[in-house]
């Protein structure tokens, strides 16, 4: 059962909180730092929250959030503000709370928020993956919603970033968690022995092979196989690869019998697939066989505010590994990993976490202890590597090199962008024969309408507004730039111009006026999350 901790500082508020948690989480009223490090002793990160009622910025509030954050600690923080202490965004950034709500505010949807935060903490925890910036908890929420089914998934980022830390998550949470996980990595497979390491081999299929062998998918029946960097995959795997994933069967090397397996597949890579297809090095139809599902994981550069989050809980990670007892690391030494560029990722951040826990003499990690490379490439904000220089070139080679370098970044950037138009136009193909295969009678209602805009000419510079909504049909022509009672009420006006936010801020407003300003429903009804519509009430200053 989570604890909720809730401060007294607002004794109105505190109440009310209390009676809407109740009977469903203990609920414990907080006053003071020693009041909150006692009520979570027993408690896991993931199983307790902090609520705030009283101003945020004060020094009592700061004290109790640093109690939480003490030895790495990083537990949901939400805040309720009145109507005259609205929080700066800068200021709840700062001391890392998750959701502000400003009165008047309906103590339920505090609960659900509150809920929801623990349930993505629990989440988190079983997974493995350390985060609390917007990309993270997209990453969460993605494995959550697509674990329970069966489908491939192609998971992409660069090095490091913890790709196969998802997979693992992605088999965790889905039924087929107490079967085998199998991971493959791609790359470190001679070609000659890949198929046999993927599909076994019978008796005598080749030299060396004194007995039958059975192949990583064989093994991983009824479970899940993680086929790591499998951009690096030779032709003749990738086509027995698309036989698996479209039929459910193979042959091993050598062997004349199909085996049917029962193996969901998820694939990795730190390249770009789709270019690799387009340089005919990766097949496209299994490039498309692999990409039914898609997850991308952000490298650390741009996620910086997690580092703090990560380095404390691998500190006390590596403390206990190494049987060390190591207090933590020092703000200023801190700092300099927040500024750092990380090109290996979460994986170079651990490896040198782990040098400085066990080579720095003190309990404390300090500037010192951090490698001068590190240091240098925090000071410059881009990693510190020396740069390779290349060979020194005659002169009559350097007039015939300038033309072509100082040409090479516009080539790369045409040929990238006809590789994505391509893919582009083939995916919304796809798509709409998808469609039309689907719903046929909703296609041929469709194309016996025909919707002409009219085009702007030199003495017309005005374009009349296209109405966007349930009253778009039965509307008389609009002709102002919002054109008021023109239509059914409710209705959205589009004007030429008008940029996608604007738009959907439009949206978001019609929808919470139709339903008397209940985020829920209106969430309901935009077929979004509730907490993606409060980020976005935020974004586009909504009052609701």
């Amino acid at each position: 059962m989570a604890i909720i901790l809730i401060t007294t500082a607002d004794l109105g508020r505190a109440g009310a909180l209390q009676r809407a948690f109740e009977p469903d989480d203990e609920v414990r009223f907080v006053t003071s730092a020693g009041d909150v490090r006692a009520a979570l002793e027993p408690a896991e990160d993931s199983e307790a929250a902090l609520v705030l009622t009283g101003e945020v910025g004060e020094r009592p509030t700061r004290e109790l959030i640093s109690a939480v954050s003490d030895n790495g600690r990083h537990i949901a923080v939400v805040a309720v503000a009145g109507v005259g202490e609205m929080l700066p965004s800068e200021l709840a950034a700062e001391l890392r709370i998750d959701e502000v709500f400003v009165e008047p505010v309906d103590p339920d949807e505090i609960v659900l928020v509150v809920r929801r935060l623990i349930q993505r903490r629990r989440l988190q925890v079983e997974i493995g993956i350390v985060g609390n910036t917007e990309a993270i908890q997209e990453v969460v929420e993605r494995i959550a919603q697509i674990a329970p089914v069966g489908s491939t998934v192609l998971i992409t980022g660069e090095s490091g970033t913890g790709k196969e830390l998802v997979a693992r998550g992605l088999h965790r949470l889905s039924p087929r968690r107490g079967k085998p996980f199998i991971a493959v990595s791609i790359a470190a497979l001679p070609e000659t022995l890949l198929e046999s390491e993927l599909f076994g081999h019978e008796k005598g299929a080749f030299t060396g092979a004194s007995s039958l062998r059975k192949g990583m998918f064989e093994l991983a029946n009824g479970g899940t196989i993680f086929l790591d960097e499998v951009a690096e995959m030779p032709s003749g795997p990738q086509t027995r690869l698309l036989r698996v994933l479209e039929q459910r069967e193979f042959m091993r090397v050598g062997g004349s019998e199909s085996i049917k397996v029962d193996v969901r597949v998820i694939a990795a890579t730190n390249r770009d697939l789709r270019q690799a297809v387009a340089l005919n090095e990766f097949r496209r139809d299994l490039y498309y066989r692999l990409n039914v599902l898609h997850i991308h994981m952000p490298p650390l550069r741009e996620r910086r505010e997690d580092i703090p989050l990560l380095v404390h809980e691998l500190i006390r990670e590596l403390s206990r590994e190494h049987r060390r007892a190591f207090k933590g690391i020092a703000p200023d030494a801190l700092e300099i990993l927040v500024r750092y560029d990380w090109p290996g990722n979460v994986r170079e951040l651990r490896n040198l976490l782990e040098s400085m826990v066990v080579l720095a003499p003190g309990s404390t990690i300090r500037p010192v202890d951090i490698p001068p490379d590190v240091r240098r490439g925090a000071e410059r904000g881009v990693p510190g590597r020396a740069p390779v220089q290349p060979p020194a070139l005659r002169h009559e080679e350097m007039a015939g090199r300038e033309g072509l370098s100082a040409r090479l970044p516009q080539m790369e950037f045409v040929f990238r962008t006809l590789v994505d138009l391509k893919f582009d136009i083939e995916d919304l193909r796809r798509e709409f024969e998808l469609y039309k295969r689907r719903h046929p009678e909703l296609t041929a209602a469709r194309e016996a309408r025909v919707l002409e805009v009219p085009r702007a000419t030199p003495e017309a510079t005005m374009i009349e507004p296209l109405v966007v909504g349930s009253a778009a049909e039965d509307a008389p022509a609009a002709t102002g730039a919002g054109a008021p009672g023109s239509a059914e009420e409710g209705a959205i006006y589009f004007r030429p111009g008008m940029t996608m936010e604007e738009l959907e801020r439009a949206a978001i407003i019609a929808t919470l006026e139709s339903v008397g300003g209940n985020r829920r429903l209106a969430s309901e009804q935009l077929g979004i999350g509730e907490r993606t519509l409060y980020r976005k009430l935020k974004e586009y200053q909504i009052d609701a």
